[in-house]
């Protein structure tokens, strides 16, 4: 027979631990015990490797030791930071009762739980990112989405129907955490940058779901919000706001509705060209040196955010934009913008501290911050009264000045209160007369004191009468046995000792009573008011929401203002016209960071000019060139002037970034299978309102394999897709396609070459590059002199090879079915030809003291252009 196995026997203490992580196993649970969070177990170990913290032991549990591990309670977030970094989850259990009267271990229970997406204290979150929860319901007809920011009650959802969208539009959110469901696919299909947590099933169910949202809304229907007919899109938003409140354990009255997005009501950006134009994030993974790490002057943390949502959601209603472009000019006229931004710059980040306020979080300097903030509301409204933009009138109406609000703060809290509640002096004095009354017996008990002594010396006549207190036996009247004949009726004897009596009267004994507790009855009743003044705010949420919302976009509007006004950008014009023209573009980022004057370059794109093939030398400019192109439409489209002389833009529905590739080893693909899979993307959703950057299609292959598919492509773009498209190439045999299809054209990347180096001017020139300049490339690269010099000598070779098979396959079929035409032999130049006279003319007209270096090159190319 088998033996029934023995019980493991565990403290009092223990017992209570192991009941509480049964119901999280999955988390990190943080166990209170004085003035610590203890760790015990698996979590321990776990602990201890990811904080780098001392593991202990405690105790036995089946005869071996426990692991522990802690972490100072008053130091807890600086943890919890770390924990939240790497992906961790973390169950706060706090001691809920008094250790003094409790029989047994102290009760406890878990008050919080802290995940990556669920953050909202200050010290977890990055001040400029919005902190995303996520939540991706699978179905038949697509994928529904959801996200929502704790910290500010930002909540939206959107319904896409392919897995590519799907993969975008997390590309555009990032979020820290992504709920799925318990048997989804979806964390080995997406490329996820946070955590996954997945769910029960059930909790995407879109009837429950709906029953939930309209609870938490107070609505019968989800109509209002646009997303009734969105099942999909419902069942990722239900699952999440159960999460959520799972996760808090409060109410959320911050949330009070969502918004439906529709994705072709913005410019599309997928997860490629998000990454190659370095929006938010370099290549590198940095910040620096990144379209939002330029443009970002906002003064306000919340315009901060606001600006990278503009900036990753482009819009395509042309209306809503000029409307944008329209209050950024009259903020820059009479840098109007400055003294706006000067009445911002004593505003706090009144979004998340509404939402701590809301889950009844908010700490005291959250208030004092609340309250300063919106003091500052009418000197900013004053600031405004004279702009007439119809934006900035609607956002001052929206941001209100609230006096009862301030009014009310300012009698309630301090003017510096501490960090916590925890140990009181938040509130100030007058808010409340009874917290006021337990205070002044609490700091005010030695006057007290000496005053009854003073009184009962007097009633008495017993001079040596004094009025004493100990731990044991509290506050006493003692005199001297001697005396004892002439103490008052009312007088109880307390204690004896030699040579002396004790005595307590009614009034020491009321005041026994109350002093002793004064302390603890204050904070306490201090603690009941702050939250009460929490839940009052609560009824201004609303009104606070609409106000900080217009606040960040107001900065947002001015910052674009600054920028515009310092970088020297230009208004651009929308039009309805097929139409991409810029004259001297620049690249906002490069110009900012190189030390010499960028070479501004202008681009057309009409109905009959859809294509450029770009050639010209590597390091010539050809990336810069297109991804100036891309980033000047997308900046014009989020509201934005631009970085030119002028521009004038048409309707653009997706910008597609073809540009550099990486392999992806993890899942098994090269370079050349990615570079393959974003050209098809761009082959099977580019519309002829898209923004194409090709580059360099075909270079993962042989060379003919190369070109035959780059030759197919962009035939493709031009001929189906109609997309507008930079076609940057070093096959020279694409530049005959201009010449075979209509609405291509060839422009090239300028350089001189000197000896064997080479300058490149980064100019872009209409029609095809001469060469390709490789091995003055490689020059200036380092290669070695004896490498460069064995590869002259085989290009040559290799040319002659060319030549010789060329004149000996002149009657075959080439690989194109048309050449490019052979150039036009000018006739040999004499001294009195037209061609000698000009360029002796263009000579005796030079001044070369009076030519910069630049222009001095310039001028040796077109000399030897006008010689050759």
């Amino acid at each position: 027979m088998s033996k029934e196995p023995v019980a493991v026997k565990h403290s009092p203490v223990m017992e209570q631990y192991l009941r509480i992580k049964a119901d999280y196993p999955q988390l990190l649970l943080f166990y209170r015990m004085g003035d610590f969070y203890e760790l015990f177990f698996e979590d321990a170990e776990r602990a201890a490797r990811l904080l780098d913290i001392t593991l202990t032991k405690r105790g036995q549990s089946g005869g071996r030791p426990i692991p522990m591990a802690g972490v100072p309670y008053h130091a807890v977030e600086t943890y919890l930071a770390k924990l939240v970094r790497q992906g961790e989850s973390v169950a706060i259990c706090e001691q809920m009762g008094d250790p003094a009267k409790s029989k047994g271990p102290v009760e406890r229970e878990v008050v919080r739980i802290v995940t990556p997406g669920t953050l909202t204290d200050e010290a977890l979150l990055q001040e400029r990112r919005d902190n995303l929860l996520a939540a991706v319901c699978a179905g038949d007809d697509g994928y529904g989405l959801a996200w929502l920011e704790l910290s500010s009650g930002s909540f939206a959802v959107l319904q896409v129907p392919t897995l590519e969208a799907l993969r975008s539009e997390l590309a555009r959110l990032r979020p820290s955490e992504t709920l799925v469901a318990e048997d989804s696919r979806l964390p080995e299909e997406l490329d996820l940058e946070g955590g996954i947590t997945r769910r029960p099933v059930w909790h995407f169910e879109p009837d429950s779901a709906h029953r939930l949202l309209c609870g938490q809304f107070g609505t019968r229907d989800l109509t209002g919000f646009g997303c009734a007919e969105l099942p999909l899109a419902v069942g990722a938003a239900g699952c999440l706001l159960q999460y959520v409140q799972d996760t808090q354990r409060s109410s959320l009255p911050h949330i009070r509705g969502l918004t439906t997005e529709q994705r072709d009501a913005s410019l599309i950006l997928d997860t490629a060209t998000r990454r190659n134009l370095e929006l938010v994030t370099s290549l590198s993974g940095r910040s620096e040196h990144t379209l939002a790490g330029i443009l970002d002057r906002t003064i306000t943390a919340m315009g901060g955010r606001l600006l990278r949502r503009w900036l990753g959601r482009p819009l395509r209603c042309q209306d809503t934009i000029r409307r944008r472009h329209t209050a950024v000019e009259e903020l820059i006229g009479g840098d109007a913008f400055a003294p706006v931004q000067e009445g911002l710059a004593g505003i706090g980040d009144l979004e998340r501290i509404l939402a701590r306020v809301a889950l009844g979080s908010a700490r005291p300097r959250d208030l004092a911050v609340l309250r300063d903030s919106l003091a500052y509301l009418p000197d900013l409204q004053a600031t405004l009264e004279p702009l007439q933009a119809p934006l900035v009138r609607e956002l001052s109406a929206a941001i209100g000045t609230f006096p009862e609000v301030v009014e009310l703060l300012q009698q309630a809290v301090i003017d510096n209160p501490p960090v916590l509640i925890r140990d009181g002096g938040v509130l100030a004095s007058g808010y409340d007369q009874e917290l006021d009354e337990l205070r002044d017996l609490a700091t005010n008990a030695d006057r007290f004191l000496l005053d009854l002594e003073a009184r009962e010396r007097a009633r008495t006549g017993i001079d040596n009468l004094k009025v004493s207190y100990n731990r044991v036996h509290g506050y006493y009247i003692e005199v001297s046995r001697s005396r004892s004949e002439q103490v008052p009726a009312e007088y109880v004897r307390r204690q004896t000792l030699k040579g002396v009596e004790r005595y307590i009267t009614p009034e020491l004994k009321r005041f026994e009573d109350r002093i002793l507790s004064a302390r603890e009855r204050a904070l306490a009743r201090e603690k009941a008011l702050y939250e009460a003044l929490l839940q009052r705010l609560t009824q201004w949420l609303a009104e606070l929401q609409t106000a900080a919302a217009g606040i960040a976009a107001l900065d947002v509007l001015c910052n674009l203002a600054e920028r515009a006004a310092t970088l020297d950008w230009v208004r651009p014009e929308l039009t309805d016209e097929p139409l991409i023209e810029i004259a001297d573009g620049r690249h906002p980022v490069i110009e900012q960071v190189i030390d010499t004057p960028f070479v501004g370059n202008g681009v057309r794109l009409d109905e009959d000019r859809r294509m450029l093939i770009i050639t010209g030398p590597n390091m010539g400019g050809k990336s810069t060139f297109m991804r100036q192109t891309a980033l000047i439409t997308l900046l014009a489209y989020c509201g934005s002037f631009v970085p030119a002389r002028s521009a004038r833009l048409g309707p653009v529905d997706r910008i597609f970034s073809r540009i550099g590739a990486a392999d992806d080893l993890a899942g098994g693909r090269s370079t050349f299978m990615v570079e393959m899979e974003e050209t098809a993307n761009i082959l099977h959703n580019a519309s002829d309102r898209s923004l194409v950057l090709m580059d360099e299609i075909g270079r993962g292959t042989s060379t003919f394999d190369g070109l035959s598919l780059a030759w197919a492509c962009g035939v493709e773009l031009a001929t189906r897709n109609r997309a507008f498209t930079l076609f940057a190439t070093h096959y020279f045999e694409l530049t005959t396609l201009s010449e075979a299809y209509p609405g291509i054209a060839n422009v090239h990347l300028n350089a001189v070459e000197h000896g064997d180096t080479i300058v490149f001017m980064h100019a872009v020139r209409e029609g095809p590059a001469s060469q390709s300049y490789g091995l003055q490339v490689a020059r200036l690269a380092g290669v070695p002199a004896a490498v460069i010099e064995r590869a002259r000598t085989r290009l040559r070779e290799l040319e002659d090879d060319a030549q010789r098979h060329t004149e000996r396959e002149a009657d075959q079929l080439s690989l194109f079915p048309l050449e490019p035409p052979a150039p036009i032999q000018p006739p040999a130049p004499t001294a009195t030809t037209p061609t000698s006279n000009s360029a002796l003319e263009a000579l005796r007209e030079l001044d070369p003291d009076g030519l910069s270096p630049r222009e001095a090159l310039e001028a040796i190319y077109r000399l030897k252009e006008l010689v050759e």
